[in-house]
This record gives structure tokens, C-alpha cells and sequence, in this order.
């Protein structure tokens, strides 16, 4: 299992004095889970951000069809949260649960905008999240609307480059819109393709 501490990921990511992120290191609280443990369930509402230092974790909704969509992976040194929820104050759409045992930091969202008024320095960090989740929104949208399944596989492994491995392949094929079926054919075309190189 792959461990990423979130002091690394700081000096990775903010280019910034460790002491300014002092406070909210005092704030933060680690949560050892188990497998298959939630985060977040449906109908909740999610008051909390979550760093994944070691394990895996998945973000995803369940339809009326009983069908799983899902719509994040968080592996080590990613965040995940349902925005709408903690923004708005709503109740949650969707689950947050461990696809493995897994060590991850927890946030309270009213301790990140306090930190914020304290710290400008961890608010313009928190801006850059904000701006770089969204974007990967979007570009994960674009996909779906207008890729090939094969495009939209090549993407996931470039932004999940370890996660094949990790992730049961019905999951993956959930993740990017097709059948496990389809994503079997995607994966023996590529192979079948490279084979012959």
C-alpha cells in the first residue's frame, strides 16, 4: 500500500512556509477505516473533506435501478467531498466508502472557512483545489458526452495511473460509462494492438 503523509503533499503542492499551515494541521483529525466503512451515505449531509494518505476510497451515486455510478477514485493523495452538499447544505446524492483499508485526514468544512479568514495563504491553496476539482469536472463531462471507450479508458489511466490493479474492473467500467463487457473488449483491442508493434 502506497502512503502519501499530508505534510508531503503541502510541500508538493504550496510552495509555501511549513509553519503557515500550523493551524490547520492542529484542526485535522485521522481516521483509520476498514474496508467497505462510509464516509458518506445518501441523504447525509456532508460536512466534511477527506485526504486519502494511505488506501483507496470511491465516490459514487446508486440509481433508482439499483445501477452504481461512480464518479470519483480517491487513492493516496487526493481529496474527495460532496461540494453541493457542504456548500449548499443539502442532503447528499451520493456514498463516499473505502474500496480498502485506508488512513485519511478528516476536514470540517467551518474549520477550512475559518482557516481561511486566518491564513490567506491556505485560502488561495483551497481556491486552487476548488478551481482544479472543477476543471477536472468538466474535462471528465466532455469526456463522456464525446469520447470513444477506448479514449475515455486511456484517459482514466493516465489520471489513475496505478488503479487498474486496485479497482475491480466493474468499478472501472462504471467510472467511465460502459459495461465490463466493453471495457474487456476496450482492453483486449489495446493489448491485441501493442502486441502487434
Amino acid at each position: 500500500m502506497h502512503y502519501l503523509s499530508f505534510n508531503a503533499y503541502l510541500n508538493e503542492n504550496a510552495d509555501l512556509p511549513q509553519d503557515t499551515f500550523a493551524p490547520v494541521l492542529d484542526r485535522m483529525k485521522r481516521m483509520e477505516i476498514k474496508k467497505g466503512d462510509f464516509l458518506l451515505r445518501q441523504g447525509e449531509i456532508c460536512t466534511y473533506s477527506f485526504f486519502v494518505e494511505s488506501g483507496l476510497l470511491k465516490y459514487y451515486s446508486i440509481d433508482e435501478k439499483g445501477k452504481t455510478h461512480v464518479l470519483q477514485f480517491a487513492p493516496e493523495g487526493w481529496f474527495v467531498t460532496d461540494r453541493e452538499s457542504s456548500f449548499f447544505n443539502r442532503p447528499s446524492s451520493y456514498f463516499i466508502d473505502a474500496l480498502e483499508d485506508s488512513s485519511v485526514l478528516v476536514f470540517n468544512e467551518n474549520d477550512v472557512c475559518q482557516l481561511t479568514d486566518l491564513q490567506p495563504q491556505f485560502g488561495v491553496l483551497n481556491n486552487r483545489l476548488l478551481h482544479r476539482h472543477i476543471s477536472q469536472l468538466q474535462n471528465r463531462i466532455n469526456l463522456l458526452l464525446s469520447a470513444s471507450a477506448e479514449e475515455r479508458y486511456l484517459e482514466f489511466v493516465k489520471t489513475y495511473p496505478d488503479l487498474m490493479l486496485r479497482v475491480p474492473q466493474h468499478l472501472v467500467a462504471s467510472y467511465l460509462g460502459i459495461t465490463p463487457e466493453g471495457l474487456s473488449r476496450v482492453r483486449r483491442e489495446l493489448a491485441s494492438r501493442n502486441f502487434k508493434k
